[in-house]
């Protein structure tokens, strides 16, 4: 009998990491919608990730009253955190953990 292959679990950090980096690929700011799909993440779980990434100064949410859309943009706090952790990453990878 074979089981379905267990998805792979994924730290609080690792998903704060995911969704700085999707911002910081679309030139750092995004929608939610790219960042929901890019990061893989549920609209329930995203919005309770965005409001923690908010209080901690990570992201800014701007919103053009005209026609309604909401995008976030990153702080340098956000930068620098994508910085090191990537470092981090590279360390840790040289070793055979993952993060």
């Amino acid at each position: 009998m074979s089981f379905p292959k267990p998805s792979k679990y994924r730290s609080k950090v690792r998903i704060y990491f995911d969704i700085l980096e999707v911002i910081w690929r679309e030139g750092g700011k995004a929608r939610p919608t790219k960042i929901l799909y890019g990061a893989n993440l549920s609209y329930d779980r995203l919005q309770k990730y965005i409001s923690q990434l908010k209080e901690k100064g990570f992201i800014v949410e701007f919103k053009d009253e005209s026609n309604g859309i909401v995008w976030y943009e990153l702080t340098d706090k956000a930068y620098n955190f994508l910085e090191e952790f990537r470092k981090i990453q590279k360390f840790m990878d040289a070793f055979g953990f993952s993060i």
